[in-house]
């Protein structure tokens, strides 16, 4: 079973607790001299603002979040745990300790805890120096927790082989070809793959990850066929009409860092941009598309161009 401690969302000036305390101390005495009279109420910490999934998907605890009042306490002992209605054991708890009331509290959770799949209940409680105890939220068997599978993922297309006639990523390597992104980049995931599902088309290149500002070069010797901008898609972009017969379609380029525009003959390694975020991308990264038959040009189509990156980046 393993233990956890809480992120406190303190109001702007609160100090920290110097150290344990109760509630308002009782009178020594009344006036007179006669013993003080308790209350015949009784009180107890509330729960407040409680968060708690009813549903998470398969690996670490969801987030959880609650505040304690007591009126008149300063501090109460918070602790959370999650149950396994199938085993009937307590899988997960976090002990709080002693916490101030009236703050919104965020469960850290034990690291490397993690949920399978199941049902589980999931208790908030909370004590007063008195051993006063709050009710459990849900009752006493806690709040329901539906734990499922994560979704299997996605599978990478296979790359479909070189068009008959079409140089391979072997010829264009021994013909000079260089990578396109001179800096650090990775290939991200399925859905940065040539014809992942995008909408009502599928994605026509391949995304490649890097940092901001990263120079994008022209792969092939050739010339610049056209640039522009598209707000809700490309971004900056450029495209190139290679001398061995591609066009090659370099998009979300930094803003203001096209470095060619119509008409400019390039050579392999020449500046083309630097890699941004601009048009329709949500993190810095170069779109790249590789045709035959001519960018969007009639009996043109797009190849994936990964199997040429993986050659070129060698």
């Amino acid at each position: 079973m393993l233990a956890a401690s809480v992120l406190l969302a303190a109001p702007a000036g609160a100090s920290a607790l110097p150290g344990v305390t109760g509630g308002a101390a009782a009178p020594t005495g009344a006036p007179g001299g006669t013993a003080p009279v308790r209350s015949s109420s009784v009180r107890h910490p509330l729960l407040r603002r409680v968060s708690i999934p009813s549903t998470s998907v398969a690996g670490p605890p969801p987030p959880v979040s609650f505040e304690v009042d007591e009126a008149g306490v300063a501090t109460v002992n918070a602790a959370v745990t999650v149950t396994s209605l199938v085993s009937k054991r307590v899988v997960v708890s976090a002990a709080l300790g002693w916490v101030h009331t009236g703050r919104l509290l965020r469960v850290a959770w034990p690291r490397g805890a993690s949920l399978p799949a199941g049902p589980y209940a999931v208790s908030v409680t909370a004590r007063d120096h008195q051993g006063a105890r709050s009710s459990s939220i849900g009752g006493s068997r806690g709040a329901r927790l539906t734990v499922t599978a994560p979704p299997a993922p996605a599978p990478t297309p296979s790359p479909a082989p070189t068009p008959a006639g079409v140089p391979t990523p072997a010829q264009t390597l021994a013909d000079g070809a260089v990578f396109p992104l001179a800096g650090a980049h990775t290939f991200g995931g399925p859905e940065d793959r040539f014809g992942a599902p995008r909408g009502t088309h599928i994605h026509q290149g391949q995304d490649v990850l890097g940092a901001e500002g990263t120079p994008v070069l022209a792969p092939l010797p050739g010339t610049v066929s056209w640039t522009s901008y598209q707000a809700e898609g490309a971004g900056y972009y450029a495209v190139e009409h290679t001398t061995i017969g591609f066009d090659l379609m370099f998009a979300h380029c930094q803003a203001g860092s096209l470095a060619v525009s119509a008409s400019t003959a390039v050579g392999a390694g020449q500046l083309i941009c630097h890699e941004g975020q601009t048009g329709d991308a949500t993190a810095p990264h170069l779109h790249f598309e590789m045709w035959v038959g001519g960018w969007w040009a009639p009996g043109g189509y797009p190849i994936d161009p990964l199997p040429y990156l993986q050659a070129w980046e060698r």
